[in-house]
């Protein structure tokens, strides 16, 4: 296979401590193209006490500016560094705002577009008004544009549905992976009922959906115990309106989340939208079924009544009574989560970064 140069632009990398799932995807898919024998090159936004440059498993990681102006360095770096580096396809990794590529590399790059979400309903959870009706009314269908003609790439076929309806032409669905093998067994039930959220503590995630419907749980199942992994904004929110049997992990290593998600009963996650849900597949892996809003994203991730349950969403109440069945249904839990061991099974980060390099060659041969 003929080794290719190739420069991704993301406003994070994997170590930045406000990564989330796209930055374990980057990572994921750049050090396995690195390990192939490709170029890789990121450019990305700094954080404190970073590197402005640095070798990360063979991916050659590039620093500049910070999460608004890490898109104008962007253009500077081309112009100063990498016009000259020949590469053969330039990947714009686009969360909510894009790096614009297509204006400004210009140097016979073939161009490549990376969406895991549209933000839609983000804007009103993560901005300040006036912005979030500019955003979701105006700037992301502007912004998305000028991509319409791109070759593009994302994680789910919800994704795919919402850019063929801004006009894109050309969408390539590359399914995400896991790192870890799954358990060859279901485990036996849990002593604790648990159920267990993992993930950043942010508006648009809605955790605070999780503790509302956690109380109405306690009124059935009342040794229940609702675990938050995770870090983020709403934590000191969160924990003054959690009631008895809440508890707080904080920021774990994936060995620990790992351990504890495998403790649990179920996973419930009650997100605005996903670009997928990696921590459902996860879960599922470790043979824990899930609970989960039907958004995009989660109910491409979720398969409703065979792996975990969908449900209306921003409707708590419903949310609490999903959770309570899997919890006091062994049966129930034993069958989705015996379902959703062998769904695991199906994804590796072997096989999405093969299906990505996949489309890149099928791009750059292109006339």
């Amino acid at each position: 296979m003929e080794t290719l140069k190739i420069l991704l632009f993301n406003w994070r990398c994997w170590l930045n401590p406000a990564m989330g799932g796209a930055e374990v995807f980057t990572r994921e898919v750049l050090t396995r193209w690195a390990e192939a024998g490709h170029d890789v090159t990121l450019f990305t936004a700094e954080f404190p006490n970073c590197r402005k440059e640095a070798i990360l498993d063979g991916v050659k990681v590039f620093r500049s500016g910070d999460r608004l102006s890490v898109y104008r360095e962007a253009r500077k770096f081309y112009a100063n560094r990498f016009r000259a580096g020949s590469f053969d396809v330039v990947v714009d990794e686009i969360n909510t705002r894009p790096f614009f590529t297509p204006k400004f590399v210009d140097n016979g790059e073939k161009n490549v577009a990376f969406i895991h979400q549209l933000a839609r309903e983000y804007w009103f959870y993560e901005t300040p008004f006036p912005i979030s009706h500019v955003g979701y009314y105006y700037l992301e269908k502007k912004w998305l544009g000028d991509y319409v003609d791109v070759p593009t790439v994302t994680v789910s076929e919800s994704t795919l549905q919402d850019l063929r309806g801004l006009g894109f032409k050309r969408v390539f669905v590359v399914p995400e992976g896991l790192n870890f093998a799954s358990l060859s067994a279901l485990a036996e039930a849990p002593a604790v009922p648990v159920v267990v959220y993992a993930g950043r503590l942010k508006r648009a995630k809605r955790p605070d959906h999780a503790v509302k419907a956690f109380e109405i749980v306690k009124e059935k199942v009342p040794d229940a115990e609702l675990w938050f992994l995770g870090d983020g904004p709403l934590r000191k929110r969160l924990e003054k309106i959690a009631g008895e049997g809440v508890k707080f992990f904080g920021s774990l290593s994936n060995e620990e989340r790992r351990g504890l998600i495998g403790k649990a009963g179920v996973l419930v996650n009650p997100s605005v939208r996903e670009g997928w849900g990696l921590n459902v597949v996860e879960a599922n892996a470790l043979g824990v079924p899930c609970v989960a809003y039907d958004v995009a994203g989660l109910r491409d991730s979720v398969k409703d009544g065979v792996t975990g349950l969908l449900v209306e969403s921003g409707n708590v109440e419903v949310l609490a009574e999903a959770l309570i069945r899997v919890l006091q249904d062994e049966a129930l839990r034993r069958r989705l989560g015996e379902n959703a061991l062998k769904y695991a099974k199906q994804f590796s980060w072997d096989k999405t970064a093969e299906e990505f390099m996949k489309v890149l060659e099928q791009v750059i041969d292109e006339d």
